[in-house]
C-alpha cells in the first residue's frame, strides 16, 4: 500500500464561515452566544490557553442532542463554497482529506459527510439516554494547548504518511507546524495576524490548494 498524503483541515472558520462552539452558545441565547465567543476568540489568537475555557464553555451551555443536530445542520449552511470541489479534486489527485478539529466530532459529522471525509479527529460529546448533556471525551488532545501536533504525531505512527499539510486560520492549527511539512493559513473568514505572519503560505479561499499543492505531487 502506498503511503498516503494527508491533508489534514481545521473545521471551524474553514471549511465552514462559524465557529461550532459559538453556534451552541447562541442557541442558548444571545447573551451566552455573546460570553461563549469572547472566550474562543481570546483562545483562537492565543491570547489565552484553549484548556482554560474548553470545559467552562460546556458547563455553560450544556448542548443537548437537539443542539448538536441543529449545529449540524448550520455547518452544512455555511460550508465554504470552494471546499466540495477542492476536496474532490484533491482526492483524485492521491490525497487524503482528514478533519483535525477542537471542536465536535458528533456536530461536524454531517458536513464532513457532504465533503466526503471519512475520518474527523476532534472531540466526542455525550448526551443521556433523553438527549441531555453528559460531559465530553475530557482526554481527547485537542482539548488543551498542543492537542493538534500531538494527534498528527499518532497519525503519523499510524498511517507512515509521505507528507503532511495542514490548513487552518487559528492558533492551535499554527502549534502544527513544527510537526507537518507544510503548514497553509486561511485567511477567508477571519485573518489572525500571527497565522498569517508565521504560515508557510497564506491563501483566502481553499480554492487555492490545488494549484499550491501540486509541486508535493
Amino acid at each position: 500500500m502506498n503511503a498516503p498524503r494527508l491533508l489534514l483541515l481545521d473545521c471551524d472558520s474553514t471549511l465552514s464561515s462559524i465557529e461550532g462552539i459559538d453556534e451552541l452558545g447562541r442557541l442558548r441565547g444571545e447573551a451566552t452566544f455573546a460570553e461563549i465567543e469572547a472566550m474562543t476568540t481570546a483562545a483562537m489568537e492565543g491570547r489565552i490557553p484553549v484548556e482554560s475555557v474548553f470545559g467552562r464553555r460546556l458547563e455553560i451551555i450544556r448542548p443537548e442532542a437537539g443542539h448538536i443536530a441543529e449545529v449540524g445542520r448550520r455547518y452544512l449552511a455555511t460550508v465554504e463554497p470552494t471546499a466540495k470541489a477542492t476536496l474532490d479534486e484533491l482526492r483524485a489527485r492521491g490525497w487524503t482529506p482528514v478533519i483535525l478539529s477542537g471542536g465536535f466530532r458528533n456536530v461536524i459529522r454531517p458536513l464532513a459527510d457532504f465533503l466526503g471525509v471519512e475520518r474527523i479527529e476532534a472531540v466526542d460529546l455525550y448526551q443521556g439516554p433523553d438527549g441531555a448533556y453528559a460531559g465530553y471525551d475530557v482526554a481527547y488532545p485537542t482539548t488543551r494547548s498542543g492537542g493538534k501536533p500531538e494527534i498528527i504525531q499518532r497519525l503519523r505512527t499510524e498511517l507512515a504518511p509521505r507528507t503532511v499539510v495542514m490548513v487552518g486560520d487559528g492558533v492551535s492549527d499554527l502549534e502544527t507546524k513544527p510537526v507537518v511539512d507544510l503548514f497553509v493559513g486561511l485567511g477567508r473568514y477571519v485573518t489572525r495576524e500571527r497565522v498569517r505572519r508565521e504560515a508557510q503560505h497564506f491563501i483566502h479561499s481553499l480554492a487555492e490548494l490545488p494549484p499550491l499543492l501540486a509541486r508535493w505531487g
